[in-house]
């Protein structure tokens, strides 16, 4: 029998003002939780190396955008920061682990609109260890296929009230068109809006480079990602990504990004905060970019992305 994963769990309870810890083995919320009924909640997903969280500050922004976008009031964010420091603190003491400072932990937060006629969302953090599955992929890369998102890309400016730019509990359809990639003999999915712009994957955000020759002969590397009014959510390992790449002298850019811009690139990947950046080798059976090229970049931007906190 498979050992169940280890899971930290800690509720943000104005009576404890670091988290109140839980036991994430016995059930812990009412059957009516709007969350588990109706998908009614938002969520973030962090990674955790070595006991410090990338990112932190980006993901509470996001929380707190997804939460104001379904009008639930959640904590601030220092209650956050509280309560993810009892749950790390938590997992040393329970998982301790000779690889100290390498270890990679998978740091979720996630609000409830709570049972029906709750005063006040349910809140909690819960920490995990990385799956072996996201760090092979970011090893050998991911084989993806494209599927229609069943909107055009205006439709998140024309219907604020679909939440496409917020990370809402609601994630039936993206987990539906992952097992449909795997029945496919594919390990991912890159949507396509119904007027054929490239949009995201289900948990990840889209980047494609290209290289090219400058009159000097020097190589000018560009990074480019969907445009963010497209109705996607905007990532935040692209953002700093970005930011990083800026600085290390890649030109960037914003779509919009039709299919065949993917399979015209040097190389393309599926970012996201825990699986990191993963090489994308095939676009519906067909090969995407240079492979030498391809590793070459992804060794940079990984080195890129390793320095970011």
């Amino acid at each position: 029998m498979t050992s169940p994963v280890p899971v930290v769990l800690v509720f943000l309870d104005p009576a404890f003002p670091g988290g109140r810890l839980a036991d994430a083995s016995q059930p812990q919320l009412m059957v009516t939780d709007q969350g588990a009924t109706r998908g009614d909640g938002v969520f973030e997903t962090m990674l955790a190396v070595g006991g410090n969280v990338r990112k932190i500050q980006a993901h509470l922004d996001r929380l707190a955008g997804s939460a104001d976008a379904l009008d639930l009031a959640i904590p601030g964010q220092d209650e956050w920061r509280r309560a993810i420091a009892t749950a790390l603190s938590e997992h040393r003491v329970q998982n301790p682990s000779p690889a100290g400072a390498g270890d990679e932990l998978v740091v979720k937060l996630v609000v409830t609109r709570g049972a029906e006629g709750a005063a006040a969302p349910n809140c909690w953090v819960q920490v995990s260890p990385v799956g072996a599955g996201a760090r092979r992929q970011r090893e050998t890369g991911i084989d993806v296929i494209l599927l229609d998102r069943g909107y055009d890309s205006d439709a998140a400016e024309r219907a604020p009230w679909l939440l496409l730019g917020a990370k809402t509990l609601s994630y039936a359809v993206n987990m539906a068109a992952l097992r449909h990639a795997h029945k496919q003999g594919a390990d991912d999915v890159i949507f396509i809006s119904s007027d054929g712009r490239v949009l995201e994957g289900p948990t990840s955000t889209v980047l494609l480079a290209h290289v090219e020759k400058a009159d000097d002969g020097t190589s000018v590397k560009r990074l480019i990602t969907p445009q963010l009014d497209s109705g996607i959510l905007p990532g935040t390992s692209q953002g700093a990504l970005f930011t990083a790449a800026k600085a290390a002298g890649w030109e960037l850019g914003y779509g919009p990004l039709e299919p065949q811009d993917l399979l015209d690139a040097d190389a393309v990947w599926l970012i996201s905060s825990v699986r990191l950046l993963a090489p994308v080798n095939h676009i519906d059976g067909k090969p995407v970019g240079t492979p030498s090229v391809q590793k070459e970049l992804t060794a940079e931007l990984n080195e890129l992305f390793a320095g970011i906190q």
